[in-house]
């Protein structure tokens, strides 16, 4: 095979192009004794692919039974979940529906209970705060540690 007719079918491999004789054609080339040296770094592609199809697997693969009936009564159980959930949802959401929660008939009594519901929110968030101001002064001290210790 001339040298020409092997650079154009491994540009056609390279781009995968070409038909099985074309490969076979590469393959005996590469196999030959002739190959030119600047194609000699594809010969162990090609052998690769010839040494790799004598090899046969001779180990023995346990068979393991299907899981379906597992997943099968997944699905029916997580079905009646699904069923007692909502059930129990509307049935209750008619006992919540008759409650009166959160209303108040003298307007001095909604005023206080906001009142005392943003105080205790208002603590809430000030403590948050206190703890962001500790991590503002660990980071200023990081800094400061890291300039003296960069400096050395």
């Amino acid at each position: 095979m001339d040298l020409q007719t092997v650079e154009i079918l491994l540009e056609k491999y390279f781009e995968g192009t070409t038909s099985i004789a074309e490969e076979k054609q590469l393959k005996a080339y590469f196999s030959s004794q002739d190959v030119a040296p600047h194609l000699e770094h594809y010969r162990n592609l090609f052998g690769y692919f010839k040494t790799e199809k004598e090899i046969e697997f001779d180990k023995k693969l346990p068979l393991q039974p299907s899981k379906q009936p597992t997943v099968k009564w997944i699905g029916i159980a997580a079905s009646f979940v699904f069923l007692f959930g909502t059930a129990w949802f509307f049935l209750n959401e008619n006992a919540q529906s008759s409650k009166d929660l959160g209303t108040f008939e003298n307007p001095e009594e909604a005023f206080q209970a906001t009142q005392e519901a943003l105080q205790l929110l208002s603590g809430e968030v000030n403590q948050g705060i206190e703890g962001v101001a500790v991590l503002k002064q660990y980071e200023q001290t990081k800094r400061i540690i890291f300039k003296k210790s960069n400096k050395k």
